[in-house]
């Protein structure tokens, strides 16, 4: 059991440096590390699901906001924000949780009781929190694809309902124009003109607008399956924060104690200059060097797949990429223009 000094308290931000060189530091960081990975993760997702919500606003595309934005942050809250919200309630309270065991019958037992529950009722909420987001499965599948369907259906009826008026139109105005012919003429011209203008709306009944029912539902399935599963995956993904802090830390801890400070327990002022020299170039070489360059692949990984996918389609305009050559050429074209 760890005793702090008399007239101290724990810090209430930040890491206590009294943790340094217990036995029990590196469980502790671990633990720690791995809570506040999962807690930067799920903000970052919900921020990419946001910035989704930001483009169905922009091309007022309401049928994707309802069907799309929706369910997935109602999905990935109703699990995922309730782990971290259950990491902040126990580290604000200080209560002994296991919440390995807490997410793992919430799905196992659900409603079950939680031994050391944070509150009061959490077997309850988890277990309405789950039939939520189950919920939510064919919320994202279903809808959209039958609601493109029947606006397909619609769209077609009313297209077809137009050319039906415009043929009775146009017999009408070819039987006025013909008053005063001869009666087989007459006949004939409102025949000719019903068979003409029925092969005209059947004509743009079969290809006014391509529409495949079958292939939007599988594309919403796979959106909606891959969701699905890159939540889960996708938040332990950044755990990969924790494996990084805790590599670099064991590595500032090994050349500080096993270089710098050995030197000076040897009392030996020459063993000092180069263990200082070696100190210095191992910070520079691999830490300031090689981990930082290991921190910001993955951290551009992290927003390449598990923030990017929440929002971005790729099917929008094509990219151009900036040129000053294009600009020179705008610039020399622009006084010709001008002329």
């Amino acid at each position: 059991k760890m005793i702090l000094p008399v007239g101290a308290k724990p810090y209430d931000m930040g890491i206590d440096p009294i943790w340094h060189g217990r036995r029990t530091e590196l469980s502790y960081l671990n633990s720690l590390k791995m809570k506040m990975s999962i807690l930067m993760g799920v903000v970052h997702m919900d921020f990419g699901i946001l910035n989704s919500l930001f483009n169905f606003v922009h091309f007022r595309d309401y049928l994707s906001l309802l069907c799309e934005f929706v369910p997935q942050i109602i999905f990935l809250n109703f699990i995922f924000g309730y782990l971290g919200l259950a990491i902040i309630i126990k580290w604000a309270s200080g209560k002994l949780t296991d919440l390995y065991h807490v997410m793992i019958y919430m799905f196992l037992s659900p409603g079950s009781e939680v031994p050391l529950e944070l509150f009061h009722g959490q077997g309850g909420i988890q277990a309405f929190l789950l039939l939520v987001a189950f919920f939510t499965v064919p919320w994202m599948l279903l809808p959209k694809p039958l609601i493109l369907k029947k606006r397909h259906e619609a769209l077609e009826k009313t297209q077809g309902q137009r050319l039906l008026s415009g043929v009775e139109l146009s017999s009408s105005a070819t039987g006025a124009a013909a008053h005063g012919h001869d009666d087989e003429e007459n006949n004939r011209r409102p025949v000719a003109g019903g068979n003409g203008g029925g092969g005209g709306g059947g004509h743009g009944h079969g290809h006014g607008g391509h529409f495949d029912f079958g292939e939007i539902m599988i594309h919403q399935m796979i959106h909606a399956i891959e969701f699905i599963l890159g939540a889960v995956s996708n938040t332990a993904s950044y755990l990969r924060l924790w494996a990084l802090s805790l590599a670099h830390s064991q590595l500032s801890a090994v050349f500080f104690d096993r270089i710098l400070m050995m030197s000076v327990t040897m009392n030996n002022v020459v063993a000092m200059f180069i263990a200082f020299f070696v100190f210095a170039c191992a910070t520079l070489g691999v830490l300031m060097g090689m981990e930082s360059l290991s921190a910001f692949l993955h951290a551009l990984r992290l927003h390449w797949v598990e923030y990017m996918n929440k929002f971005y389609k790729g099917d929008g305009y094509k990219f151009t990429p900036f040129s000053f050559n294009e600009l020179e050429n705008e610039n020399a074209d622009a006084p010709n223009k001008n002329k």
